[in-house]
């Protein structure tokens, strides 16, 4: 598999954000760090051609959580936030670190996005939804008749979770407008 330029910035972009959520000691700053790792791995979603879990991503983990986050931050007071970067373990570095490059060399094994080769794509599960979609779901897009039909129980429970954060996002803000 080969990395566009578009997708290895953007890679780069989600580590970077995610090194920094995790290793700020500014907490406003790790939580903007984190909304911005949340934001990119919901591109990342997109450009994977998974628009729904991008979607939740995005209004869960960059929308939701950050609001959340914020107000958090807004009624707590931070100690000490004038250093930078709080003090590593380098036992946990090592073991991140270890971690991300045995992740990392995995990635040249993934199949191109879009080859018509790879599995899932010439898959007997793909033919299967393609063949039978419209005569079985009575629905004109094969895309819905997917996330509709066959994978209804996974697309209800993402839509459960997008309004219960969404719930708890407003009655976090009603108690914070209202108080």
């Amino acid at each position: 598999m080969t990395l566009t330029l578009l997708e290895g910035a953007l890679l780069l972009f989600v580590l970077g954000c995610a090194l920094g959520a995790a290793l700020l000691r500014d907490t406003l700053a790790s939580v903007m760090s984190f909304a911005a790792y949340s934001l990119g791995v919901s591109i990342l979603w997109l450009i994977l051609q998974a628009p729904d879990v991008g979607l939740t991503e995005a209004a869960v983990g960059a929308g939701i959580m950050t609001i959340l986050l914020l107000v958090a931050l807004a009624n707590t007071v931070t100690p000490n936030a004038d250093r930078l970067l709080e003090s590593i373990n380098p036992r946990t570095l090592v073991l991140v670190g270890g971690f991300v490059l045995v992740m990392g060399a995995t990635v040249p094994a993934l199949p191109a996005i879009g080859d018509p080769t790879a599995p899932v794509v010439g898959g007997e599960v793909t033919q299967y939804y393609l063949d039978n979609a419209y005569k079985q779901t009575d629905v004109k897009n094969a895309v819905t008749a997917v996330l509709a039909a066959y994978r209804g129980f996974d697309t209800l429970g993402e839509a459960v979770v997008v309004f219960a954060a969404g719930v708890a996002a407003l009655s976090v803000l009603r108690r914070e407008v209202f108080a």
